[in-house]
């Protein structure tokens, strides 16, 4: 028999589990189903997990460098990874518990566990389980993309997700992937104690940032000792007796590297395959992304799809802002589009990459004429006190209506104060208004309008 509700979530990542609880508020029969772990990525395997992680790889450095701010430890700072893994399994348990918890309390409300597939435009199959409804919210995530890459079948490998499994340090790790979520492991399993190497194919690191911030954050990870091997050529794995070897070059020496393990982080997929979109006559595109309009809608009416399955964002904060626009445009009557948002993100190394708006090369691109500022962080008092000067920050200005363009802060605390700098974006108002605010001393964000007080044409 055939269960009606008026609408059903499809996952339950950032997006899902807020817009299944909105829906049902409203007073509509709602399900939400999801076929593995409840919270998705960024509870399982992404951000909080992450985040706890680096938590205690930063404790171990900061550890480490007690003599430089006159703090003496006899003995050796040892890192215990069965009980880092336990905290960070901890952080996870709530944060999962909490979560079935509301969507179990909530009235209105059924969560479905298992795998569902489309029969029909407005049915879905989950086990022995038909499901119907007139709106269907696709919040299905991602995964970590494993490349078709030779020799890859006869290594064993880690991605963002198994890699959580670990209660050990690595020997030496090798990581395929220089870019936001390879770094991050990076310089977390350098401070772990293990030896650290990094392959990339392209010239230069997360090759979507400008080269300076690029450079910056190569030289600020280079001198922790982690390893990188860039314009990476002819890649490839193979066993090199219990550990693992990546052939880095067709014709340089060395032509490959070799370590004790292999983390994988080359990108991210969709799962979108199994979700019998064909049969519900949902269109994506030649990755498997599902298209969707400025509102989130698909070309079915009465779908929408959300998240990283819609390409639109890979960040929690993307996801979160999808059901933001969702819920407003289906719930409030309001007319929310994608356009509205300013692209934001960070790379949570230490010191963090706070980004917002366009990059200058964005800008170069197209033509804007535009105003310029850096300042290193080792004009900030807060940086110079807590010893982490390296760094800077930089921001671009349209040189017309001195309106914010874009802003990279690598630097102590950049993924905080780079808001300042977001919110005034959305405000749309000149930079003028940041450059003439009393700031708090001493803090980062204080220098904010010394910065936009020496912007200059860019050349």
């Amino acid at each position: 028999m055939t269960e009606r509700f008026n609408a059903i979530v499809i996952g339950t990542g950032q997006a899902g589990p807020s817009l299944a609880v909105r829906l049902a508020r409203a007073g509509r029969k709602t399900a939400i189903v999801e076929r593995k772990r409840i919270g998705g990525t960024c509870v399982n395997n992404g951000c909080i997990p992450t985040k706890t992680l680096i938590a205690s790889a930063r404790a171990a450095h900061v550890a480490r460098r007690g003599a430089d701010f006159g703090v003496t430890i006899d003995a050796p700072i040892r890192v215990d990874m069965a009980a880092v893994k336990a905290r960070k399994d901890s952080v996870v348990r709530a944060s999962t518990e909490g979560l079935t918890h509301w969507l179990g309390s909530t009235p209105g409300l059924t969560y479905i566990e298992g795998h569902a597939r489309f029969e029909s435009p407005r049915t879905v199959r989950v086990g022995d389980r038909m499901l119907e409804a007139d709106q269907f919210f696709l919040n299905v995530g991602g995964r970590a993309l494993v490349p078709d890459m030779p020799g890859l079948d006869d290594v064993p490998y880690f991605t963002n997700s198994n890699i959580m499994d670990v209660d050990f340090v690595p020997e030496h790790l090798l990581i395929v992937g220089g870019s936001y979520v390879g770094l991050e492991f990076a310089q977390m399993y350098r401070r772990f104690g293990s030896r650290v190497t990094v392959v990339e194919m392209g010239s230069r690191l997360i090759g979507r940032e400008d080269d300076e911030v690029s450079a910056a954050i190569k030289e600020i990870l280079e001198a922790e000792g982690i390893a990188f091997r860039l314009d990476a050529k002819c890649v490839s794995a193979a066993r090199r007796g219990n550990g693992v070897a990546i052939q880095v070059s067709c014709e340089e020496e060395p032509r490959e590297v070799a370590g004790s393990h292999l983390l994988l982080a080359v990108g991210r997929v969709p799962n979108t395959a199994d979700l019998g979109l064909d049969k519900a006559g949902i269109a994506t595109d030649d990755r498997g992304y599902v298209k969707v309009d400025e509102q989130l809608r698909t070309n079915v009416p009465g779908i929408w799809a959300l998240g990283d399955a819609n390409g639109h964002g890979a960040f929690t904060h993307t996801s979160y802002n999808d059901y933001e626009i969702v819920a407003a445009n289906v719930l409030d009557g309001e007319s929310r589009k994608l356009t509205d948002r300013i692209p934001t993100y960070a790379l949570f190394i230490d010191p963090p990459l706070g980004r917002a708006g366009m990059t200058e090369r964005e800008i170069r691109a197209a033509g804007l004429k535009a105003l310029v500022a850096t300042m290193p962080m080792t004009r900030v008092g807060r940086a110079k006190e807590r010893g982490e000067t390296q760094g800077f920050m930089k921001v671009l200005v349209d040189e017309d209506n001195k309106r914010i363009l874009g802003a990279a802060l690598l630097g102590i605390e950049g993924d905080e104060i780079v808001h300042t700098l977001l919110d005034a974006m959305y405000a749309g108002v000149p930079y003028t208004v940041i450059r003439r605010a009393m700031h708090i001393h001493p803090t980062v964000a204080e220098l904010i309008p010394t910065l936009l007080a020496d912007l200059k044409p860019l050349a």
